[in-house]
């Protein structure tokens, strides 16, 4: 009996490739005086490739920029502090975020997440997106002093939710992060489709967050 969904942030729940670009434009005209000797399009283009879908953190990802770009006027702290404290304002959900949120719930199962990421900053992109209420469990791999894939970070979960790993679903976009992680520590592993990667070995995979209460179903027979 399944009696848990667990869920990863970026990539997951937040669009995070759609909530950069729109930061970065954002950031590019909050900046402007220093930025606009460097055209917006190369501006963007750099720092996506740089932030490596965040796996970079933006003390490197900004260091390089404004070296690249010979800024001055702007420091890579003052960036990356604008990072920080702006980017929450930024962030996209993902389709039928919430209605799924609230459909799982109406399941009666509880709900956790798991996230790599600085604690605060993470925080404030679950609160922006208006989805912490929905959760019983959100755990930051910051704050925990473990990270995925570490099979303790998805244990401490599980106690939190007070549930069996064969009666939890584990929902993200990584394959080892995620989806491989989550099974090792005993889940039914959901893949969320992800172009960058395939040939994914998943109990199940979907392409939209409204699929996963379909799981659900079939599931619970």
């Amino acid at each position: 009996m399944i009696k848990a969904v667990v869920f990863d942030l970026d990539g997951t729940l937040l669009n995070r490739d759609a909530s950069v670009k729109i930061f970065i434009e954002n950031q590019y005209e909050r900046l402007n005086k220093w930025l606009n000797h460097v055209p917006i399009e190369k501006y963007s283009k750099r720092f996506i490739e740089l932030d490596n879908r965040g796996y970079v953190w933006k003390d490197k990802v900004y260091q390089q920029l404004v070296d690249e770009f010979d800024m001055t006027g702007v420091t890579w702290e003052e960036l990356l502090q604008d990072y920080i404290s702006q980017f929450h304002s930024s962030c996209v959900p993902f389709p039928n975020l919430i209605s799924t949120l609230e459909k799982l719930k109406g399941y009666n199962l509880k709900l956790g997440m798991i996230t790599n990421g600085k604690g605060q900053f993470q925080l404030d992109n679950i609160k922006s997106l208006g989805i912490e209420r929905y959760f019983e469990t959100i755990l930051i791999s910051e704050w925990e002093g473990m990270k995925k894939p570490e099979p303790p970070i998805f244990q401490k979960a599980l106690k939190n939710l007070n549930v069996l790993p064969s009666e939890s679903i584990y929902a993200g976009d990584h394959p080892v992060n995620d989806v491989e992680a989550s099974q090792n520590a005993g889940m039914i592993g959901v893949w969320k489709r992800d172009s960058q990667w395939d040939n994914v070995k998943a109990d199940f995979k979907v392409d939209d967050l409204e699929e996963i209460p379909l799981i659900i179903d079939k599931l619970r027979g």
